[in-house]
């Protein structure tokens, strides 16, 4: 049996985030057609390294594909020169069982959930929306960033992170990615004017609370809250929850599980699941009527992570790998 290793520099060289979106987008087609299974992700905890990890696995019958990922994350690591988050996906052929591929799954897990946010600003986000409002910039920041330049014409990033040091490497970064004088970047200190003059906000940390002020988002912002995964964090606020117009969320399981401030809204008398969460990304894609229905509405996409997402972009950069012969292919 040929085991393809795949390093995140040769994924990163093969497969981009147009490919991204295309691939997450045709996994909840089979989705829709009843063609995945997920089971619930297993996630155990490590209080005193405020660390995690989590396994999830996922099978796409239309593809005759499956996988298991596993991911790491310790917020100490920078300071032990290792990275805060590590992890690999494993590629197994559903028809016979065989181990086919060996991703690092650092680069991909960055890459669809950018690919979602990027689906659900394309429904969600007004169409003339043009500033983008970046609060945290770790690293799952900057390809959410790219997947919000794929969806609509942002002329100005605004940046947002305590550490303003943190914030200029992220601004280089942008810049060295090939953001040209087109598309201003500005590093702000204060998180109310971001949210004041920003269309589109997006939100990745891993902040237990809530890093704006709900009553500070101006009529017709959507946001993209991607960096709690876990019921104790909470990204956004009541408030904002409360003031959303319109909430889809990955996936609908998942995020009564793991989304902290829903979980917090739910515990609260005037909200529900049932009655407040619009919909899923599926639904988005696949249901007209989700789309933003005027320039007022404040819309919020809420995402923790699901194994299926994995299982689209780590499908397609194996494909990418088999059609370009570049990769380390290993016997066992």
């Amino acid at each position: 049996m040929l085991l393809i290793i795949l390093n995140e520099q040769e994924i990163f060289k093969k497969y981009q985030m147009n490919q991204a979106i295309k691939d997450v987008k045709s996994m909840l087609y089979h989705k829709k057609n009843n063609k995945i299974i997920s089971p619930s992700r297993t996630v155990i905890e490590f209080p005193e390294e405020d660390g995690s990890v989590l396994y999830m696995p996922s099978t796409d019958l239309n593809e005759n594909i499956m996988s298991i990922k596993t991911v790491t994350i310790f917020p100490n690591n920078p300071s032990r020169n290792k990275s805060t988050t590590q992890g690999v996906i494993l590629l197994s052929d559903a028809t016979n069982g065989d181990h086919v591929a060996l991703l690092n799954a650092s680069y991909l897990t960055r890459l669809r959930t950018g690919a979602m946010s990027s689906i659900a600003t394309d429904k969600m986000a007004k169409e003339d929306a043009h500033t983008l409002a970046v609060i945290g910039t770790g690293g799952m920041a900057f390809e959410q960033v790219i997947g919000v330049l794929e969806a609509r014409s942002i002329q100005e990033i605004l940046l947002i992170n305590p550490t303003k040091e943190k914030a200029e490497r992220f601004k280089k970064k942008l810049q060295d990615f090939g953001i040209d004088g087109s598309i201003t970047i500005r590093i702000l200190e204060d998180v109310a004017e971001a949210v004041n003059r920003a269309q589109i906000i997006n939100c990745s940390t891993r902040s237990n609370t809530p890093v704006f002020k709900g009553k500070d988002i101006q009529p017709g912002t959507h946001v993209n809250g991607v960096g709690s995964y876990l019921p104790h964090m909470r990204e956004v606020d009541h408030t904002f929850i409360t003031k959303a117009d319109r909430i889809i969320v990955d996936d609908l399981e998942a995020s009564k599980e793991e989304a902290g401030e829903l979980i917090y809204a739910n515990k609260q008398s005037e909200w529900s699941f049932e009655e407040n969460i619009h919909g899923e990304l599926i639904d988005l894609i696949t249901n007209e009527t989700l789309k933003r229905k005027n320039n007022s509405e404040v819309t919020f996409f809420k995402s923790v992570g699901a194994a299926y997402y994995d299982l689209a972009v780590a499908n397609g950069a194996y494909k990418q790998a088999i059609n370009k012969k570049q990769s380390v292919r290993v016997d066992m």
